[in-house]
């Protein structure tokens, strides 16, 4: 699925930041951070689209594979990763111009904390992606039953169906934390090619990607 979000998050900031789409490196110079980073499967390529990458990751070993890995090439190589929350970077005042959260929110024991930690990392008019898994039963079915226990791609027990998130919850959720969603789209897979694409069925697996609309302080 990666290089499908990938192929999303391109177009979509490459709009927002005016950036030249078909650039090898679009992103040049641009602040990022990746929450939730695991072992770096997102940031790894924003830094080879020019961005200054920081992904943090609750989980001490994540982020242990993450720099394992980044040193294999002198791009990655440069990305700086931490073991630390998004709640802890707002204390410490850090702000991105592109904040992303790609299958992690329906981990967080509170979304609307996570939305609004997310929103106060960003600098005004900066971005934000979010990417998750729909509250329905078509998602019961694929991404927890035929993932989970038919095909094996995840560990039984990754997800919980009632910690998902519907669309429509989570624009209200980020435009409380002052994040108007722009556009959202949703991955569609086939099992003949083995390919995700983009789709605009947002049943199952779904990407946001929304603009900080005001630079006031939030209350964490």
């Amino acid at each position: 699925m990666n290089p499908t979000r990938l192929a999303f998050i391109r177009s979509t900031l490459c709009r927002h930041f005016r950036r030249d789409p078909l650039s090898a490196r679009p992103f040049e110079g641009l602040r990022f951070i990746d929450v939730g980073c695991g072992g770096g499967i997102l940031s790894e390529p924003l830094a080879r689209m020019g961005a200054i990458v920081t992904g943090v990751d609750a989980v001490e070993k994540n982020i242990k594979i993450a720099r394992l890995h980044a040193d294999l090439d002198p791009v990655t190589l440069k990305i700086e990763y931490q073991c630390t929350t998004a709640e802890k970077l707002v204390e410490e005042q850090k702000s991105f111009d592109a904040v992303f959260a790609l299958e992690v929110i329906e981990h967080v024991e509170n979304p609307a904390d996570f939305c609004k930690s997310l929103s106060a990392l960003t600098v005004p008019s900066g971005a934000t992606v979010i990417s998750t898994i729909n509250r329905s039963m078509r998602a019961y079915a694929t991404a927890i039953i035929a993932a989970e226990y038919l095909l094996h791609w995840l560990p039984k027990g990754t997800h919980q169906w009632s910690t998902f998130l519907t669309p429509e919850e989570l624009i209200l959720i980020l435009e409380r934390a002052s994040i108007s969603v722009q556009e959202m789209a949703g991955f569609a897979y086939n099992p003949l090619t083995g390919r995700w694409s983009i789709s605009d069925d947002v049943s199952v697996n779904f990407i946001a990607y929304g603009t900080k609309t005001k630079a006031g302080n939030l209350e964490i």
